[in-house]
């Protein structure tokens, strides 16, 4: 019996395990799509079997687990596909039901017509056709949500010719206002309450076309997507055609097709991660076969390096054990020529060999205890950031420990003012806060090193810092968070040599190595926009006007003028000038020119020359 329980409990415990791993918003929707155009008994409908085959793409593509699609559905057709659509309503969190078709309203009631129908009198509605509700019962089993959207307010073709037995019989045109009766109960209808629906000119109806692009948006709450709906099929109809929802639902958003979860950021792998775990691994076997093991695993890099400083402190230790032992038995040796009363010769050797291995002792002794520090100091340098978290974390109000645990009455009244005391803590600054203020002061120093940083070593990770280090994942091809001063960020830098960033120099100056250099441009030549340096073009002459040429003109006629009068003696009186004797200077008048006479000379009168104006006078002594 005992045997028993055990089994139930196990089992049960399976089942609780197994519903719990469950997706939360696993919820089983199902749908029923239904188009009627080919009607036996009235025109020809182009659209409803259109817009049932978008419709059933969209839901199928929100990922509905049943989507039952019928077209052309006659009377005993259409009963069965309710009764087979309430068996899968029956255990479904949503159901839906899109019916696209002739509909009519009688006294109240909205029927949806079969495409057999012939309704020759109004009685034949209760026979012929299904009413809203009928549909209403086959969804009503559905745990969560039910929704109908009735695509069916056009014109009733059977109106003309359909007779009335009551004269007070109402028929109007579209459907009639529907109030459900089950919670969480959505009736969509294309067209408000005693209005008509328009097919459009398209392949699809405008409701539809709207239905397609809002209806199955991931998260997008139900009745916003019908209000979206709305205002697309009011501006494509021109406000002629409204849709109207009927129903109400509680305050949560409520969707047909949930929101895809947003995909947390996957921090890129560090392969130095990898690399610290295998070089501490090889600290702690601290052995020479461990560290060449993890020297050929991983030969460059930063652990390389701090791995090779390891090595080289035990291969000193081991140099400095060798000749201490040699120095040792050179000691012992000479002792034994000594008592021996060995030659002069012998001992001499032995002295000189002793001296040689203390020597060699010290220096081994030295080398040893410099490869120790180089070693000291990098772990020192690798481990700090570590160890501050470490202590941070560790050190965990021991002072308060340890007053409890030393008086009961003090116990007592620390339990008694727990809340006081934990907010008086957490006013004073956090260890972890400190710790993370010196990584974040080792990462600056590092981005510093490598060219990405230049502002103040501070440990505070401000806007600059971060993005100094947005500037490293750029040029190192690195995926870090910038927000953050990490360990794995701090090793990636550690790894690098050299400069990673680029020198960005000021207009006016080029890069050259780590710095800054002015740029001289030669002579004739300017430093451009593009900072490069550019010949600089000469200036090209620039015509004028004469602004006198009125006056020139007239001068110059005034001279045109008087040439003439003056021109055949002038040149007589030159030509004669010149072929007889004479000073060699000639002074001419508005007349006629000629050579100075013996014993005279020429005296400037001032004026312009001849004509009206005095210029040069022949004076005789």
């Amino acid at each position: 019996m005992r045997l028993y329980r055990h089994l139930q409990v196990c089992l049960l415990l399976a089942a609780a395990l197994f519903l719990a791993s469950q997706p939360a918003w696993a919820t089983k929707r199902v749908a029923l799509v239904v188009g009627n155009s080919g009607y036996q008994n009235a025109p020809l409908l182009p659209n409803p079997a259109n817009d049932a085959a978008a419709i059933t793409a969209t839901l199928k593509a929100a990922g509905f687990d049943v989507v039952d699609s019928r077209l052309n559905l006659a009377a005993t057709d259409m009963r069965r596909a309710l009764r087979e659509f309430a068996d899968q309503a029956r255990d479904a969190d949503i159901a839906l039901v899109y019916y696209a078709g002739h509909g009519i309203e009688i006294d109240g009631t909205n029927y949806l017509i079969p495409i057999d129908a012939r309704l020759e009198r109004d009685t034949d509605i209760y026979d012929e056709a299904f009413s809203l509700d009928r549909v209403l019962l086959a969804i009503e089993p559905a745990r969560q949500l039910r929704v109908v959207i009735v695509d069916a307010c056009r014109n009733n073709p059977f109106a003309d010719s359909m007779k009335r037995t009551v004269a007070s019989r109402s028929i109007s045109r579209g459907l009639a206002r529907v109030e459900p009766t089950v919670s969480n109960t959505l009736i969509a209808f294309a067209a408000k309450a005693g209005l008509t629906a328009l097919d459009g000119n398209s392949k699809n109806s405008p409701y539809a076309t709207a239905l397609v692009k809002y209806i199955a948006k991931p998260g997008l709450d139900l009745r916003r997507a019908f209000g979206f709906v709305r205002d697309d099929v009011l501006q494509a109809t021109g406000n002629r055609q409204e849709p109207y929802v009927y129903g109400s639902l509680g305050g949560d958003d409520v969707a047909l097709v949930p929101a895809a979860k947003a995909e947390e950021p996957i921090q890129a792998a560090n392969p130095q991660s990898e690399t610290r775990r295998d070089y501490e691994l090889a600290l702690q076997l601290r052995n020479k076969p461990a560290l060449n093991a993890f020297l050929s695993q991983h030969p460059d890099g930063y652990y390389a390096n701090l791995a090779k400083l390891q090595l080289n402190q035990l291969e000193a230790e081991e140099a400095r054990v060798a000749a201490t032992a040699k120095a040792q038995q050179a000691e012992e040796q000479q002792a034994r020529l000594m008592s021996q009363g060995a030659q002069r010769a012998d001992r001499e050797k032995a002295a000189a060999d002793l001296k040689a291995a203390e020597e060699a002792r010290v220096v081994a002794e030295k080398a040893k205890q410099a490869a120790q520090e180089q070693a000291a100091e990098a772990e020192r340098k690798r481990t700090a950031p570590e160890s501050t978290i470490v202590a941070a974390l560790s050190e965990n109000n021991p002072a308060v420990e340890s007053t409890v645990a030393d008086s009961p009455a003090a116990a007592k009244s620390a339990e008694d003012n727990k809340t006081p005391k934990l907010a008086a803590l957490s006013a004073e600054p956090r260890q972890t806060d400190i710790a993370k203020a010196d990584i974040a002061k080792s990462v600056q120093s590092e981005l510093s090193r490598v060219g990405c940083f230049t502002g103040a070593v501070d440990g505070q990770w401000n806007a600059a810092s971060q993005r100094s280090l947005a500037l490293f994942n750029r040029h190192a091809g690195t995926k870090f968070d910038v927000k953050l001063a990490s360990l794995d960020a701090l090793d990636a830098i550690k790894v690098k040599p050299e400069r990673v960033c680029p020198v960005i120099c000021d207009h006016g100056y080029r890069a050259s190595g780590d710095q800054c250099i002015r740029i001289t441009c030669a002579e004739g030549s300017f430093l451009n926009d593009d900072n490069e340096c550019e010949k600089r073009r000469g200036k090209k002459p620039v015509a004028k006007r004469n602004t006198d040429e009125g006056s020139s003109r007239a001068d110059r006629s005034a001279r045109e003028r008087s040439e003439p009068m003056a021109d055949v003696p002038r040149r007589q009186a030159t030509a004669k000038a010149s072929g007889g004797g004479g000073s060699g200077q000639i002074v001419c008048d508005q007349y006629l020119c000629r050579q100075v006479r013996r014993g005279c000379h020429l005296d400037y009168r001032g004026g312009g020359g001849p004509g009206n104006n005095t210029g040069n006078v022949e004076v005789c002594n």
